[in-house]
C-alpha cells in the first residue's frame, strides 16, 4: 500500500510542446491521467495477499473501483484484506470480493460490457481464453507463468550461484511463475553444478509449511502432486537422470527434484513444471544456450550467471526476456519493479505504477488562446 501512496505524490501530467509549427501558434497542450474505470481483479492462489494487494492497491491509486476474485482454495486472506479495506474508510462499493466456484459465473463477470480492465494472474490457457471473451474496449492486463530459464557460465563463482538457483527452485515448492527451471550450464560445470544443486535439495526441510524449519511446503492440491510425479516419472523415463528427489512425500507433498539432461521434448523441459523440480544441462557454446533459453513460446524473467561483464551483457541483449538478472535468481523481486511476461506469458505490464498506468488514460486537453 506504501507503495500506491508513493506512486500517487509521484503522478503527473506533461506538457506537449506547441512552438514546433507555426499552425500549432497561440495554444498550450497538455494531458493528465484519469481513471479507465472499473476493475475485475481476477487473482492466483500461490501468493494469495500479496498479488491481490498488487492488483487491488493500484486499482484504488489509479482512481478505480474493483470487484476481485480470489481463487477459490485460498481466498480468505482475500476477504480479510477488503474487510480491512472497509473498516478503514473505504466505501464498500469501491472494492468487493466474490468467490465463485462456477467457472460459466466468473466468466460473466469477466465479459460484462460494464468492465474497464480486466487483471489477471493465472494460467496462460485460462488468461487467454477469458481474453477472447471480454467486451470490445476492455483493456486486459494478464500475467501468466514462465519456463524460466538461466545460464551459468564457465566462469560463474559456483559457492555463490548453488545457493540462489536452490532458492529460486524449491522455494514455495516452486509454485512461483519465475521460479528456476531451467539450468544451462557449460559443459564444464554442468555435471558440478547439477551435483551442487542436488546436495542441497536434498536438505531441504519439506512439510507443513507455518513451521520455521519448513523449506518447502505443499502444492495447492493432491493432483498437482501427481501431475509433477507424472511429469517426472516420463523424463525419467525417457533418459533424464534422476539426481535427488523424484517421490511423492505424502498426498501433498512432493520432494525437491533434480533431473540432469532431461530431454528437450519431454514436458519438464517444455512446459511450466509449478513444482519442486529444477532440471540442468550442458552446452558448449553461449549461443546455442541462449537459442534453447528462448525456444518456447513463453517469456518471462531470466537471469546468467559470469564474472564476465561482456557475456552478461550479451546475455541481456539475445535473451528474449523482460528482465535479465545477473548473478541472482530469477525469481528476486521488489514492488517497485516492473513484471511482465511476453509472448505467450502474458500482456501489459504488473508492478503498482506500472499497473497504475494500465488502469488509467492519458486525456489530451488542447487549449487556444490569444494570450499565448
Amino acid at each position: 500500500m506504501g507503495k500506491s501512496m508513493e506512486a500517487i505524490r509521484a503522478e503527473q501530467g506533461h506538457f506537449i510542446p506547441m512552438r514546433t509549427t507555426a499552425s500549432a501558434a497561440h495554444r498550450l497542450a497538455f494531458i493528465q491521467k484519469e481513471p479507465r474505470g472499473p476493475v475485475v481483479a481476477v487473482s492466483a492462489f500461490n501468493h494469495p495477499l500479496n498479488l491481490i494487494v498488487h492488483q487491488v492497491a493500484a486499482a484504488f491509486a489509479a482512481g478505480c473501483p474493483v470487484i476481485v476474485k480470489p481463487a477459490t482454495e485460498t481466498s480468505l486472506s482475500c476477504m480479510r484484506l477488503v474487510k480491512i479495506f472497509h473498516e478503514a474508510g473505504l466505501p464498500t462499493e469501491w472494492c468487493q470480493a466474490m468467490v465463485i466456484k462456477d467457472n460459466n459465473l466468473a466468466t460473466k463477470l469477466v465479459v460484462d460490457d460494464r468492465v474497464a480492465v480486466f487483471s489477471f494472474i493465472g494460467s496462460a490457457k485460462v488468461g487467454w481464453y477469458l481474453r477472447s471473451k471480454v467486451a470490445p474496449g476492455t483493456r486486459c492486463v494478464l500475467e501468466h507463468g514462465g519456463v524460466a530459464p538461466v545460464i551459468v557460465a564457465e566462469d560463474a563463482d559456483l559457492e555463490k550461484t548453488v545457493p540462489l538457483l536452490t532458492k529460486g527452485g524449491f522455494y514455495h515448492s516452486g509454485q512461483v511463475c519465475v521460479s528456476v527451471q531451467r539450468v544451462f550450464a557449460h559443459h564444464s560445470i554442468a555435471r558440478k553444478l547439477a551435483d551442487k544443486i542436488a546436495g542441497e535439495a536434498e536438505k531441504l526441510v519439506v512439510g507443513d509449511p507455518t513451521l520455521p524449519e519448513t523449506d518447502a511446503g505443499p502444492l495447492i492440491r493432491n493432483a498437482e502432486n501427481d501431475r509433477v510425479a507424472s511429469w517426472v516419472e516420463e523424463a525419467v523415463s525417457a533418459g533424464a537422470e534422476l539426481l535427488c528427489g523424484g517421490k511423492k512425500i505424502s498426498d501433498s507433498c512432493y520432494a525437491p527434484t533434480v533431473l540432469f539432461e532431461p530431454p528437450m521434448d519431454r514436458k519438464v523441459s517444455q512446459l511450466e513444471v509449478f513444482g519442486p523440480v529444477v532440471c540442468v544441462y550442458s552446452y558448449e557454446n553461449m549461443d546455442d544456450a541462449i537459442d534453447l533459453a528462448n525456444s518456447l513460446p513463453f517469456a518471462f524473467q531470466s537471469a546468467i550467471f559470469t564474472e564476465d561483464i561482456d557475456r552478461a551483457l550479451r546475455a541481456f541483449s539475445r535473451l528474449d526476456a523482460s528482465a535479465v538478472m545477473v548473478n541472482d535468481h530469477i525469481a528476486f523481486r521488489v514492488d517497485g519493479m516492473p513484471f511482465s511476461g511476453l509472448r505467450q506469458s502474458g500482456l501489459g505490464v504488473g508492478g503498482i505504477s506500472y499497473s497504475m498506468d494500465e488502469m488509467q488514460i492519458e486525456k489530451l486537453m488542447v487549449l487556444q488562446s490569444r494570450e499565448l
